[in-house]
């Protein structure tokens, strides 16, 4: 029988957090730490049968213990966030078929999404959760010339992004032979040519990156009691 993983990344440096926090991903939130609010989404959601937390040290590793849904493997971070993902991948069991992967510096990821994701990636091999483009882009060109881009068919990616088990590990080897770095995971996915469906998110969905961040998060969590 066929299982499904979650890797939950939390091996992230945080740099631009600068010296507000020592790691984001334990900081409190609303009283709890912010990987709890990942965690408790995935648990309510019954989608993963296992959860591969990419850790960032030793240290971290024995906070988030306490912390981690089960069952759950441990697997050391890599220089970047393809590698700390390279590291999860090769540690799936071989019954895994299909494997989410989430930046846990996003923690208003909510379950009625996972299982959405869940039911597309069964059908699809590939889908993002993702947010249509609202603002106005520019391309700045030569000689500081700006180009409209049609934001009717830009999309933000967010996370979590969730593929077939085999399909992403064919991607990443891809991209490590090829010497690109990745900016997420469906970018792997595109080198193959391979289409990525989208489920849209109408609720917010940020990703906590600089201390500024946090008083926006203490009032959303505010305002949506039900994340």
């Amino acid at each position: 029988m066929s299982r499904t993983a979650a890797i939950l990344l939390a091996a992230g440096s945080g740099r631009r957090m600068g010296d507000a926090v020592s790691d984001k991903i334990l900081v409190p939130l609303a009283g709890k730490p912010v990987f709890s609010y990942s965690a408790a989404a995935f648990v309510a959601s019954g989608v993963a049968d296992l959860f591969v937390i990419v850790h960032r040290d030793q240290k971290q590793m024995r906070d988030l213990t306490a912390l981690a849904p089960t069952p759950s493997v441990f697997v050391p971070g890599g220089m970047e966030r393809q590698n700390s993902v390279a590291n999860a991948l090769e540690a799936l069991p071989s019954d895994i078929s299909h494997v989410f992967i989430h930046d846990c510096a996003r923690p208003f990821v909510r379950s009625e999404h996972l299982v959405g994701l869940h039911k597309i990636v069964r059908r699809e091999s590939a889908v993002v959760l993702a947010h249509r483009v609202t603002d106005t882009i520019k391309q700045h060109r030569e000689e500081g010339r700006l180009k409209d881009l049609d934001r009717s068919s830009l999309w933000a990616m967010e996370t979590p992004q969730v593929f077939e088990r085999e399909l992403i590990i064919r991607a990443y080897n891809t991209a490590a032979n090829r010497g690109i770095k990745l900016t997420d995971d469906a970018a792997a996915v595109e080198l193959l040519r391979h289409p990525v469906a989208l489920l849209e998110n109408p609720e917010p969905n940020p990703k906590l990156t600089t201390a500024a961040d946090l008083a926006w998060f203490e009032y959303l969590l505010k305002n949506e009691p039900t994340v």
